[in-house]
């Protein structure tokens, strides 16, 4: 029998209302000690709410409002008693000691989901959406850790897992009965079935590239040489000032990231130190960080003074002359319009803005929201979580030497141990396997309460 555990579950401050989450067989007896309603104890049903006093000696602690949920009606799966209390700090802290005095421990960081997880609640890819869903800081990260906690990536791994389990028993059964030399599994079907899981593998890794900036953020890299303009650009897209701003070239020496939501979507903006050549040591490790970001980047925003419109284009092909841009998009932006006073060519493909005085930043902001929408037409499952991606990579490699084992028609065991592996890989994803430190570092990022 595990402990009963106590935290608080909203954001540890002073608020309209605090609820305080207590989970484990003891429960309820806990709170019955402190808590006084005219119900008694025997007539509280779940999910039923009970007003009333939680009394700490001869006072009075606060008013608040009791909820039940009996095991295994709960998210932990366990009786779960949860207390809306005022948002006093004290009132908080207070009626947190009362009930470790009465026999609850206090909950480490994610053990409410982590129990949840243990009691068959949710699968571990779903446990960790909750995470995500928690963190969530837009729209689509949002919908992406519903999909997660809806069971989208889970239920994709689940099947392909038991489909090849069954395969994996029938040539295990075949090892038993090698000298009778009958096959149990039909050797058309489960080609098949390593094709089709080999499919459904590498279209989830190929999806992590886009899961991973909807999740995270789209990373913008801000590029061109020194003085052009690209931290007011900065600024003025964060709507606040990120960035130093100076007249001197060279003054950003070092990238600067930030995020920002348009539309929805998440943006992690990147200022990057102004490419030049230059005998500055510090200065060159900016610029050696500059071309790092460009091939970290989704999208480029180029920025260039307007006066050098004519002739940009040999500067930024020499910028990414090294740089697979098959996955990027670039947009070219001629700045300080309203410092030039000759009439400017116009160019295809090139947003002629002020930085400083803010014109033209809507038509960017709105190509960058188009180019986001990009991110989540693919209505398919998002792989947005580096640890299943990394499992995954795992999988595939062992599903490939089980396709290649099969193809050239060498004993099952050695295509059962490479199944196994797969079968391994693939159940590390949903819980099916797994370890106290896989759990442990995967819960000890939740936050308390949780």
């Amino acid at each position: 029998m595990q402990d009963t555990i106590c935290a608080i579950s909203t954001p540890v401050a002073v608020g309209g209302v605090a609820v305080v989450r207590i989970s484990g067989e003891q429960s309820l007896s806990i709170v019955n000690k402190i808590f006084s309603s005219k119900f008694k104890v025997d007539t509280i049903q779940p999910r039923h709410a009970y007003y009333g006093e939680i009394i700490d000696g001869d006072i009075t602690l606060d008013q608040v409002v009791v909820t039940y949920y009996a095991a295994p009606k709960s998210f932990t799966g366990e009786d779960v008693v949860e207390i809306s209390c005022h948002g006093s700090l004290y009132v908080q802290k207070r009626l947190l000691e009362l009930l470790v005095e009465q026999g609850c421990r206090m909950a480490i960081a994610g053990e409410f989901t982590q129990r949840a997880f243990l009691n068959g609640k949710i699968d571990l890819s779903q446990a960790e959406s909750v995470a995500d869903l928690i963190a969530a800081q837009s729209r689509m990260s949002h919908q992406l850790a519903m999909q997660g906690l809806k069971g989208g990536v889970s239920d994709v791994i689940k099947s392909l897992r038991e489909r090849l389990l069954y395969f994996s028993s029938m040539l295990e059964l075949e090892l038993d009965f090698a000298e009778e030399d009958v096959e149990f599994a039909d050797r058309q079907q489960f080609a098949d079935l390593l094709e089709e899981i080999d499919l459904k593998i590498n279209q989830l890794l190929n999806s992590f590239a886009q899961g991973n900036a909807i999740k995270n953020g789209i990373p913008v890299a801000i590029v061109g040489k020194p003085n052009v303009g690209k931290s007011t650009l900065l600024n003025v897209l964060l709507r606040y000032d990120r960035a130093i701003i100076s007249d001197i070239p060279g003054t950003t020496r070092d990238t600067i990231e930030d995020t920002f939501t348009l539309g929805g979507y998440t943006f992690r903006l990147i200022d990057t130190a102004g490419l030049r050549t230059t005998n500055d040591n510090v200065e060159q490790l900016g610029i050696n960080r500059t071309y790092q970001s460009i091939k970290e980047a989704d999208i480029i925003l180029y920025v260039i003074d307007v006066a050098s419109i004519d002739n940009y284009q040999k500067d930024l092909d020499e910028c990414l002359k090294d740089i697979d841009m098959s996955h990027k998009q670039i947009l070219v932006l001629a700045n300080k319009t309203d410092l030039y006073q000759q009439s400017v060519n116009k160019q295809e493909n090139v947003f002629f803005i002020s930085a400083k005085c803010q014109q033209g930043i809507d038509a960017v902001e709105q190509k960058l929201e188009q180019i986001a929408q990009s991110y989540s037409k693919d209505e398919g499952i998002l792989l947005s979580n580096l640890r299943h991606y990394q499992a995954l990579q795992n999988a595939d490699l062992a599903l490939q030497q089980a396709k290649e084992t099969f193809s050239a028609g060498l004993s099952n065991d050695l295509i059962a141990v490479s199944i196994r592996e797969v079968l391994y890989h693939l159940g590390t994803i949903i819980g099916e396997v797994s370890n106290e430190e896989i759990l442990g570092n995967i819960f000890s990022r939740f936050c308390i309460g949780k």
